[in-house]
Parts: structure tokens; C-alpha cells; sequence
């Protein structure tokens, strides 16, 4: 079940940030991120305030969260975006997260895909999404799900230095 995220949920979306998060400093995974400063648990408890944190819950345990709203970030502007769309009718996917444990069972398609339908019942048809150039499993991801990269922006994200933020978009039919 996916369902806005209740503070509560919090520490819960944080525990799934530090599992990544050890992963990448063990070597195990590469998504680009840095303990201490993205995301973090204030990263949760921001969404979760804003009212536009999502997570998918079994049995009680969330397996995997994301940011789903209209916001997007300054860094868009310096992307070549194939399709001019107005603001409002561009819906925009934030840290899209999967438990570390729960991996390889299509949780974060099955998220892409709520978010897929989120923007539709809210009349969008131009979906975007960022990377970091390193997290080549997200962008395989995504390219599977019929998105296209549209260029690399390097800049400065979310605290951490020296990023190339990779572009991504869809329109919906």
C-alpha cells in the first residue's frame, strides 16, 4: 500500500537512508549520496511537513518512500528538456527510496508507477526526475520505464559538491 507519509513515519524512511547509506560507504551500491548531509532525517521530516512524502507500507514496516510534488528544483533550468510544459502540468519524483533488504522485487517500479498515476489524477502528463550521473541502477531503471535522459547538469545538490545531475523525463499519454 502507498500512502502519504504521517510523522511518525519518519525515523522509519531515515533507517532506509542509512541503510543506503552504508551500502555506498561500503562499496556495495553507488547512488552518490553522503551520510550527514542527503538525505538525512531531516530530509524526511521537510517532506513529511510539506505533506508530500509518500511510502510503501507492508505489513506495517515501510519498504520504500519517495517525494512527489510540482517542485522543480533550480538546477532544472540547465537541463534541454524535450518538452516545453507549463509548471503546472509537470509532476516531479524526489529521493524515490527502497530498503536495502527488500531489493530486486520491483518495489521502486511498482513506486514509478504510483507516481505515474499520482500525476495523472492531478492533470499531469510531463513527469521529471534527477540522479546523480553515478547511480547507473536508477538510470537503467528508469530507461526501462520508457524515460529519457535529457542531459547532465553539473552543479552543487542538496549539500553534496561536484554532481552531475542527470535529467530525466517522461509524458504521459
Amino acid at each position: 500500500m502507498i500512502r502519504l507519509a504521517h510523522r511518525e513515519d519518519a525515523g522509519q524512511i531515515a533507517a532506509i537512508y542509512d541503510k543506503i547509506h552504508t551500502g555506498e560507504e561500503k562499496g556495495e551500491t553507488t547512488i552518490g549520496w553522503i551520510r550527514e548531509i542527503y538525505p538525512t532525517l531531516q530530509t524526511a521530516r521537510e517532506a513529511i511537513e510539506a505533506g508530500d512524502m509518500f511510502v510503501l507500507e507492508e505489513d506495517g514496516r515501510i519498504v520504500a518512500s519517495g517525494r512527489i510534488n510540482q517542485i522543480q528544483v533550480p538546477e532544472y533550468k540547465d537541463a534541454h528538456w524535450q518538452y516545453e510544459a507549463d509548471p503546472s502540468e509537470v509532476m516531479v519524483l524526489h529521493t524515490l527510496t527502497v530498503d536495502p533488504d527488500q531489493g530486486r522485487r520491483g518495489l521502486a517500479r511498482q513506486f514509478v508507477s504510483f507516481y505515474e498515476e499520482y500525476a495523472l489524477k492531478n492533470g499531469c502528463r510531463y513527469l521529471r526526475i534527477d540522479t546523480n550521473e553515478r547511480n547507473t541502477r536508477a538510470r537503467k531503471m528508469y530507461e526501462k520505464l520508457g524515460y529519457h535522459e535529457v542531459g547532465v547538469v553539473p552543479c552543487n545538490f542538496n549539500g553534496i559538491p561536484n554532481i552531475g545531475l542527470v535529467c530525466i523525463e517522461k509524458r504521459l499519454e
